[in-house]
């Protein structure tokens, strides 16, 4: 069950990996690609550059990616100290969060819903490392 709990952290992490990958071809009929840093309230409200608005998140996604990688790693024992999950795990919600939030799309409500249930499991005290192997 740890690995498998260490595989879903890896997993959400890499998902924000979409945000620097070339959206796929547009398909006559197909949706919206959601990982998008133009599309940003924050920039059409603050009349912010457009490459502002992408180093911005770039850093932030990047910095989700890091750091929830690096949870999942201290999750499943391996190369990361496990007593730093709980810190891991809040620096890599926050950016997530932060990701999420200055550039949403409606389809990433889940991964907002992922966020806050991780936060609220770190808030009260839950670790993994009592899950089975």
């Amino acid at each position: 069950m740890k690995l498998l709990f260490a595989a879903f952290l890896a997993a959400h992490a890499l998902i924000h990996a979409s945000y620097v990958t070339p959206a796929p071809p547009r398909t006559a009929g197909g949706p919206e690609w959601p990982f998008e840093f133009t599309r940003s309230w924050l920039v059409t409200a603050l009349q912010m550059d457009p490459s502002v608005a992408r180093v911005l998140g770039i850093s932030l996604a990047g910095g989700s990616v890091i750091l929830l990688v690096a949870a999942a790693l201290a999750t499943a024992g391996w190369i990361v100290p496990s007593e730093t999950w709980p810190a891991l795990v809040v620096a890599g919600i926050v950016c997530s969060l932060l990701t999420l939030g200055l550039f949403f799309h409606p389809w990433l409500l889940l991964g907002i819903a992922i966020d806050l249930v991780l936060l609220w499991a770190v808030v009260s005290g839950w670790r993994p490392f009592a899950l089975g192997t």
